[in-house]
């Protein structure tokens, strides 16, 4: 029985973890990493077809971005989630394709002109497609049977619609041991959701540290510093532009903005308009509308209940064809324009961007953490130029940080929760976060909390039985940025090996059925090999 740490070790995002007992091999989240990288990640460390289910703790694409590659490599097995994080994902794993095949479509049509090799997205909508058909909803506090030796339940981590810790308990040869992964840890007092909920034993727990090391500042009155920022921007003439994630981040967005309509926060423009810009957006808004009872916090229920949407009001405008994308930018009156990506690394908001950022009149403003090697961090932090669609864009706009809008845990937040724990775990593993903020984070658990902690690198690997560890991970730092969404193109060929690949892998699950059956799965092969041994 072992755990071994794969992504978002020692770095905020790309998370995934492995556990491996008798046959049994599993992953909690499949997380694609943004932004740039500090070191080389372990690959999975075993075949693809071979593992047995994947439990997602939320939706957001830096834990499970990277599901259809799995699919795509082999995996056939089940993924388990909450049922609101099944359906964005839904959504959001099939908008990621579309980036990607976008993408490589737009540097392949470049290459061709300058005689360079092409590239392939790392997965498509095949793969999404695929991918998307193993997966199975699951309420909250419901308990799980998974296999002999497995159960699960997941518990509301305030994060993130459908976002959830997992609680995993795993037994071998008669011994069982506890694992909590705490996913992302929502912040306090956030509209629409509810707070995170508080566990209280575990013999493992595997925690993000996000925010670990700092505090977020006394919240302000959202609707009102929105109305300030507005007034300012309209007042000038200009747009109010928003990189925001199409999940959670908009939403919210929304429900200060009808704030301010429905209280009259900004008198001087009471018929502003607001556009969301993005097709994922709009799909995520109708899940949210559909996970009332199961999701929202009282206040926002109560509204429901009384009659009122949290997130419509007059004046909402909505642009899913790329036609109706391009018109917003041809529409002289003042307005706000939210669209995605959140750290403006793909998606619309980069044509926004290209529109907005060498106007003088208009503000940029961002409302959620900024991952280091992004567009929005350069932003943020006084870049004067930026290129956009190979055209060298100068920054004219006001860059303006709404601070105290998080969808994370601060380390006051994220103390209080893993000090809720009766007794002491036997380890406590830090984790999704800048590297000095987990390490700080982990000697903050030791010396304030009084337990066992540390920060694993990629490639670490523990005895869940003994606790000891079995496996030292690379400590080779990444050398430059890559593209992350882009591997080298390798045709038919590539996809041939995998299959193959996975046909062993299926080949070694039939080991004790019957004779007859595995006869008949040789003569198969044989023929199959027959056929095209050439």
């Amino acid at each position: 029985m072992k755990i071994e740490f794969l992504g978002a070790d020692r770095e905020v995002t790309g998370s995934c973890h492995y556990v491996a007992f008798g046959e049994t091999h599993f992953l909690v989240d499949c997380g694609m990493e943004q932004g740039a990288d500090l070191y080389v990640n372990q690959e999975i460390p075993v075949n693809p077809a071979t593992i047995d289910y994947v439990f997602v703790t939320h939706a957001h694409i830096d834990h499970s971005g990277l599901l259809p590659l799995l699919y795509n490599h082999g995996f056939r097995g089940k993924i388990f989630a909450t049922t609101a994080t099944c359906e964005l994902c839904n959504i959001m794993l099939k908008d990621s394709a579309h980036i990607q095949e976008f993408e490589a479509e737009w540097k392949n049509r470049k290459a061709r002109r300058a005689g360079r090799p092409e590239v392939t997205p790392m997965y498509n909508m095949e793969d999404a497609q695929g991918v998307l058909e193993h997966f199975v909803p699951c309420t909250y506090h419901e308990t799980v049977q998974i296999c002999e030796g497995l159960t699960i339940r997941f518990v509301d981590a305030g994060h993130l619609l459908g976002s959830s810790s997992i609680e995993i308990w795993v037994t071998e040869d008669g011994e069982t041991r506890k694992l909590v992964f705490s996913g992302d840890i929502g912040n306090y007092n956030r509209p629409l959701i509810r707070d995170p909920e508080y566990l209280e034993e575990a013999d493992y727990v595997i925690m993000e540290s996000t925010y670990g090391n700092r505090n977020h500042n006394t919240p302000p009155d959202y609707a009102a510093e929105l109305a300030k920022v507005m007034n300012s921007t309209f007042t000038k003439g200009g747009n109010l532009v928003i990189p925001a994630f199409s999940v959670g981040r908009t939403q919210e967005m929304l429900y200060y903005m009808r704030r301010i309509k429905t209280e009259g926060l900004l008198p001087e423009y009471p018929g502003f308009e607001v556009y969301i810009d993005s097709p994922l957006a709009v799909e995520a808004t109708n899940i949210f509308h559909k996970s009332v009872e199961e999701c929202f916090d009282e206040e926002a229920r109560q509204l429901v209940q009384s009659g009122i949407n949290p997130i419509q009001f007059p004046g909402l405008k909505v642009a899913v064809s790329s036609e109706e994308s391009k018109m917003i930018n041809f529409n002289q009156k003042s307005k706000v324009i939210i669209s995605a990506s959140g750290m403006c690394e793909a998606g619309r908001i980069r044509h926004h961007l290209k529109h907005n950022l060498w106007r003088t009149d208009s503000t940029i403003l961002f409302v959620g953490y900024q991952v280091p090697g992004t567009l929005g961090y350069s932003l943020l932090n006084g870049v004067k130029k930026v290129k956009l669609f190979g055209e060298e864009i100068e920054v004219r706009a006001s860059i303006v940080n709404l601070p105290g809008i998080s969808g994370h845990a601060d380390r006051d937040h994220l103390t209080a929760w893993i000090a809720n724990f009766k007794k002491p775990p036997k380890k406590v593993f830090i984790v999704h976060g800048e590297e000095t903020t987990a390490v700080e984070f982990a000697e903050h658990v030791r010396n304030d909390v009084g337990f066992d902690a540390l920060a694993p690198y990629s490639g670490d690997a523990y005895d869940l039985l003994t606790g000891e560890q079995i496996a030292q991970g690379s400590r080779q730092l990444v050398e430059k940025k890559t593209q992350g969404v882009y591997r080298a193109k390798s045709g038919a060929f590539d996809r041939l090996m995998i299959a193959g690949e996975r046909l062993i892998a299926v080949i070694k699950k039939c080991q004790g059925m019957a004779n007859k059956d595995l006869g008949k799965f040789a003569d198969q092969i044989n023929s199959l090999c027959d056929k095209w041994d050439r």
